[in-house]
């Protein structure tokens, strides 16, 4: 009998911190899963891997080189950028992602993100938790304005899965939805929909929520000329990628009141770090990382790696990023 492979995942808990059992990947190989790897103990933990599964921890060209038993990386998520691709291309080691698991979680959040910017609802629920109805001598109250999301312009950077899923939202909540990406192609299907370049998409938008990837063209694309641009009662929310904007410009943005706020689900390095200045800025919402996370979204990457590893094996792997 053929000795079943090993497969090694670096840093498993995020996906399955404990209701997402292994058991569709661990059914294929011998499997080991770390919650977690430090990175002076990457080496020795991949060494005996014949598959790596990895998610954020990073996987070098010179990790790489030294794992003379190594045939195929998986990265647990959509985006591939802990993984040089391009030295195992050279190794002719393949390389897979898992795309389009979580859109409907991505778009789901995003839109959370949007109405806790404009209804602060955690900010009332708080309130009243705190006795401030009982005081207030009104039927209602409210700390900060209600804005209605009808009529106004969405903004949308990036019109993959995700980003045009957020466009359906937000026209469902009737909203203008205005978009801009590099092809252009496939316009929405709504009559007043318009592709703007960025420069006139920040400077129209009530509302701009981020969906590019990250490239050296869109690092800190949102940088203190582009948030001046902005109407002073606009929001800016990032479910992307940290590093698309530049965190001390936004900060000083809405401290200066240039505008309304911005929720983010990402930073540029995570978990955050207490220099952030994200963390001290007025009007922004930080949640951690965590819009993929739902248990539906994460049942789904698990099939879906699974799916990668037996393609695999079978000699014909799928979701390739580095493909000759």
């Amino acid at each position: 009998m053929k000795k079943r492979p090993n497969i090694v995942v670096l840093d498993g808990y995020t996906l399955n911190p404990g209701d997402v059992p292994w058991s569709p990947v661990e059914a294929l190989a011998d499997l080991t899963v770390y919650d977690r790897t430090p990175d002076d103990q990457v080496l020795e933990r991949a060494r005996h891997a014949d598959i790596l599964l990895t998610n954020k921890t990073p996987v070098s060209g010179e990790l790489i080189d030294q794992l003379d038993r190594l045939a195929f990386i998986s990265v647990l998520a959509t985006g591939y950028d802990v993984v040089d691709v391009e030295a195992a291309k050279e190794r002719g080691i393949p390389v897979s992602n898992v795309p389009e698991y979580g859109t409907d979680s991505v778009a789901q959040h995003t839109f959370a993100l949007i109405l806790e910017l404009t209804n602060h609802v955690a900010l009332h629920h708080a309130a009243v938790r705190k006795g401030a109805w009982q005081e207030s001598g009104d039927f209602c109250f409210w700390r900060k304005p209600v804005v209605e999301l009808a009529g106004k312009t969405l903004g949308i950077v990036g019109l993959g899965k995700i980003g045009r899923r957020v466009a359906q939202m937000g026209h469902a909540f009737g909203m203008r939805v205005v978009g801009s990406s590099r092809s252009q192609k496939d316009a929405l299907p709504y009559d007043d929909f318009s592709w703007l370049d960025t420069n006139e998409l920040f400077a129209t938008s009530d509302v701009v929520s981020l969906h590019c990837p990250l490239t050296d063209k869109t690092e800190r694309m949102v940088d203190a000329d582009l948030l001046a641009s902005m109407k002073e009662s606009a929001f800016l929310v990032n479910t992307a990628r940290g590093a698309l904007v530049d965190q001390e410009a936004l900060a000083d943005a809405l401290r200066t009141g240039e505008l309304a706020g911005a929720a983010v689900d990402v930073v540029d390095r995570e978990p955050i770090v207490d220099a952030n200045p994200l963390l001290d800025a007025p009007n922004c919402i930080i949640t951690p990382h965590m819009a993929w996370a739902s248990v539906e979204a994460r049942r789904r990457l698990m099939r879906m790696t699974a799916d990668n590893v037996e393609a695999f094996l079978a000699g014909e792997p799928r979701n390739v990023v580095n493909a000759q």
